[in-house]
């Protein structure tokens, strides 16, 4: 059994995603990211960067103890080694998904979440942020347009590198990203129309929602006498994270 300690973002969906494919049993535990619970004590146990998805498995492949991971592309990864599926089992194949994977972790996901922040969140609109990223995101679009000119999946048959893009790609629209401009893009996301993704939908439906839509993460703050006389940035971990401004996943996203 594994325990999914998790909230309806784009990151949560990937684990979602492959557990489904893959009929592993697990059980969620949810982390309202928007009352603070990814700083409770417990959590911060299993995964003290206080971001969400985590997971605890306590039947690891071979048998020991339970093992604790955070981070979704290490997540993604260990689930792929652990049940022998969606990771090519040659050399070339392997890491030609793991590179993709990786593609996404530091650089789909970050920047479209900068995005996501300043162009829906930021109290004040700076249009040099906002043209940054959404620049950006667009550039990373013609990207995995071009990769996907030539092949129906990121990398050979669907794998992980699938699952950790598709969840930032489906909201293009918050992204103000026209999805036409990216023609194998959009063929790609109807692509990914499988069973396993719509029953990981609907487990994130049991949140009672319906629509992807952007969301920022709450954090204790420290009194405004606590920075005083400090840079602000000294006080952002405090504070909601531009870096990792999220998407809430809706049913019918």
């Amino acid at each position: 059994m594994i325990d999914l300690h998790y909230w309806t973002t784009p990151n949560g969906h990937k684990i979602t995603m492959f557990l489904e494919e893959t009929g592993l049993q697990y059980k969620i535990f949810p982390v309202n990211i928007g009352k603070g619970d990814q700083f409770k004590p417990e959590f911060l146990a299993i995964a003290p960067n206080n971001r969400i998805p985590a997971m605890v498995d306590h039947e690891p492949k071979g048998g020991g103890k339970p093992i604790s991971i955070f981070e979704s592309g290490a997540m993604l990864l260990y689930l792929a080694e652990k049940t022998g599926k969606f990771l090519p089992a040659d050399l070339y194949g392997r890491y030609d998904a793991i590179q993709w994977t990786f593609w996404q972790m530091g650089g789909l996901g970050p920047m479209a979440g900068q995005n996501h922040h300043f162009s829906n969140y930021a109290v004040e609109k700076i249009k040099y942020a906002i043209d940054r990223y959404v620049n950006e995101t667009n550039r990373l679009y013609g990207v995995l347009n071009k990769r996907l000119a030539d092949r129906e999946f990121i990398a050979g048959d669907y794998s992980i590198a699938d699952m950790a893009s598709y969840p930032w790609v489906v909201p293009y629209k918050n992204q103000d990203q026209n999805i036409d401009d990216f023609p194998h893009l959009k063929r790609w996301l109807e692509t990914i129309q499988r069973p396993a993704r719509d029953r990981a939908r609907l487990r994130q439906g049991e949140r009672g929602q319906s629509e992807f839509r952007p969301a920022r993460q709450s954090a204790p703050r420290k009194s405004a006498g606590s920075c005083s006389g400090r840079p602000r940035r000294w006080c952002g971990r405090f504070l909601p994270s531009p870096l990792h401004s999220t998407v809430i996943i809706r049913e019918g996203g």
